[in-house]
């Protein structure tokens, strides 16, 4: 194997006696011989083909005679990416050149249960469409509404071109033809772009477009005098005051009973006696609590500097949440037009890549929301946001499942 000077880390390209006698599509040999694949990247990463070389599905079970006998000679390439983990293997027909995707199983009748899931007609293709995705949903203006449905409308044209290249002469292809992955990829990471940069906030989000998803009566917008004295941090005040929240944002349950209180006074106030005053963090007392995202959950925002962090009970664990109230909005906007686009587009049938698209798209707005780097006293790198995400059984992302 060998690397030429592409990129970071080099493209990954394969000699002529590495391809044979696996590879025999002519246009995927040149391609491997060179430009090559990259040596990685958000969406894809082709670590495995770096280190091993091309491997059949074949080679990996620990059965191959219970292997079905499409996946035996499908040529393991690469895997898609969720920040920083790798999904589901990415395989090359050898033969067609297509690009497929499929769960390599040690027990080769479990592997024989997950079909190949097309991704796209060729290595060109399964590139260009990646690039066009970063590209056109990076956090870049114009922003808006607009900005959404234009590059929305330019993915799915090109995705659905791009499908009708492997269909075949004279083939109908729509946007049903498109992958699964693709056509989230359409929907769901223009999202990104929905809003620009804020003053003194992460993001400035278009008037009304909390009301417009959830509906006028659904958000709640404060008044000076909810506010306690420990809410210093003027952006995060004026957004509660203009913008608000939604009472109801499906993962988060807004407390519009009381005056926002800070931690300290709500433990004193709400649950007196529950926990003693070393075991809630140090900077409890500036710690104002909006509301929570699970019972033992408190969403609390920090009165100084407009940090939204998690509070567990269950761990007496202070953890980031969001960046700012602004990218905390923009996440509950994010799973409400997720369900939408489910209940009429079925994305949740491909549940694991969807929710890797829905991370991808958020760490794209806030970076804070994903990253698991330890930032405060205590805190283990678990996030929030993309655990449930993930949380295929809780029914996070299902459209069909919200009322």
């Amino acid at each position: 194997m060998s690397t030429t000077d592409i990129g970071v880390g080099g493209a990954i390209t394969l000699t002529d006696e590495e391809l044979d006698p696996y590879v025999t599509h002519a246009g995927t040999r040149r391609w491997l011989r060179g430009p090559g694949l990259p040596s990685g990247g958000r969406l894809l990463g082709f670590a495995a083909l770096r280190e091993h070389g091309l491997r059949r599905l074949a080679d990996l079970a620990g059965d191959a005679e219970k292997l079905a006998e499409e996946l035996r000679d499908q040529l393991v390439i690469g895997a898609l990416r969720n920040l920083d983990r790798d999904l589901e293997s990415i395989v090359l027909d050898g033969t067609t050149g297509e690009i497929s995707t499929t769960y390599v199983h040690p027990n080769a009748a479990l592997m024989g249960l997950s079909p190949l899931s097309s991704l796209a007609p060729s290595l060109e293709a399964l590139l260009r469409f990646t690039a066009a995705t970063e590209e056109l949903t990076a956090p870049r203006g114009p922003f808006g509404p607009k900005t959404v449905t234009e590059t929305t409308a330019r993915l799915t044209e090109m995705f659905t071109s791009g499908a009708g290249a492997g269909a075949g002469a004279g083939a109908d292809v729509g946007e049903d033809d498109v992958p699964p992955y693709w056509r989230m990829a359409a929907l769901i990471r223009p999202l990104a772009r929905i809003a620009g940069p804020g003053d003194g906030l992460v993001l400035d989000l278009p008037k009304r477009l909390l009301d417009e998803e959830f509906g006028t009566g659904e958000i709640m917008r404060f008044e000076d005098v909810d506010f306690p004295s420990a809410l210093t941090h003027e952006p995060t005040r004026r957004f509660l005051r203009e913008t608000g929240l939604p009472e109801d944002g499906f993962l988060f349950q807004l407390d519009t009973e009381v005056p926002l209180p800070a931690l300290t006074e709500y433990y004193a106030d709400e649950r007196q006696g529950e926990f003693s005053a070393d075991e809630l963090p140090t900077t409890a007392d500036r710690l104002i609590r909006l509301g929570y995202l699970l019972e033992d959950t408190s969403l609390v925002v920090d009165g100084t500097t407009g940090a939204v962090l998690a509070w567990s009970e269950p761990d007496l664990t202070l953890r980031p949440l969001n960046a700012d109230i602004s990218t905390l909005a923009f996440t509950l906007w994010l799973l409400h037009r997720e369900k939408s686009l489910d209940a009429a587009h079925h994305l949740t049938d491909s549940y694991e890549q969807l929710a890797a698209t829905m991370a991808q798209t958020l760490a794209t707005v806030d970076p804070v929301a994903c990253d698991p780097t330890l930032s405060l006293p205590g805190d283990d790198g678990w996030r929030y946001w993309p655990e449930v995400f993930e949380d295929q059984a809780g029914g996070t992302l299902y459209g069909q499942l919200y009322g």
